[in-house]
């Protein structure tokens, strides 16, 4: 256990951040699964510019490497236009 206040402080962020961090991946996760599941183009359509921003904001934070995410949006662009 931490004996230090800037060590238990680091211990109570890193959680909250965990925390976080899970909550977003999920989200995405389930986004990207709704879209490859959809098979209405317009629907498909609106949805892939809100989950492209999903990917890029997880890239950017350093949830998802910045090639996985790449990866991903060409997945689920490729889907939208095979519609």
């Amino acid at each position: 256990m931490a004996n230090h206040k800037s060590s238990k402080k680091r211990i109570r962020q890193t959680d909250v951040r965990r925390l976080r961090n899970k909550y977003y991946h999920k989200t995405t996760r389930n986004a990207v699964r709704a879209l490859r599941n959809t098979s209405d183009k317009e629907a498909a359509e609106k949805l892939l510019p809100k989950v492209s921003a999903m990917l890029d904001k997880l890239a950017k934070r350093n949830i998802i490497h910045k090639n996985k995410a790449a990866n991903l949006k060409s997945g689920i662009a490729h889907h939208v236009n095979s519609l």
